[in-house]
């Protein structure tokens, strides 16, 4: 089995928030990876590492860093591969990061996703990989169906509820 998302973070500090993806993934069933470099300590590793991406056959990258957050945007720097930041909150509720990973210069993209909102860089990732996939796809569409019914599933457990006073919304 071969990766098809590459998730790199700045630290091991970021693990618990990236871990969200990784589990979103593994839900999935999407092979991926994961690694920790960082743009600043390690610039050579992450160089390396992010011009074998596509020789490895990685489609996505999901890279989270906080504070200055520079990983993200050196990555897309050095692959043509999709990248997607996740901002990390370490500092300043995540603002700094967000604006790090979302201010890049023109020919730069990186898709950025929420403050520490990697299961959505995770289900973006699939939907990237999905528009040349028909049975991703079509798994895809399920995951998302059930998001729905699990909504309308919570609304008919919250009319069991009785009080007094609750007046009914229809």
């Amino acid at each position: 089995m071969k990766p098809k998302v590459s998730i790199i973070m700045g630290s091991t500090s970021d693990w618990k928030v990236m871990e969200k993806a990784a589990k979103q993934l593994n839900e999935l069933q999407i092979p991926f990876e994961i690694n920790a470099l960082s743009a600043h300590r390690t610039p050579e590793e992450v160089e390396k590492f992010a011009k074998s991406f596509f020789d490895r056959g990685i489609k996505v990258v999901i890279a989270g860093a906080g504070m200055a957050a520079h990983l993200p945007g050196v990555i897309a720097s050095m692959t043509s591969l999709p990248v997607i930041g996740v901002p990390i909150n370490a500092s300043f509720d995540g603002m700094d990061a967000l604006l790090s990973i979302v201010q890049m210069p023109p020919g730069i993209p990186v898709a950025t996703v929420g403050v520490d909102a990697a299961q959505n860089a995770a289900l973006l990732a699939v939907q990237i990989i999905a528009t040349g996939d028909d049975v991703l796809y079509e798994k895809f569409k399920k995951n998302k169906n059930n998001l729905k019914e699990k909504i309308v599933k919570a609304n008919k457990d919250l009319a069991e509820y009785k009080f007094d006073f609750r007046v009914t919304s229809k």
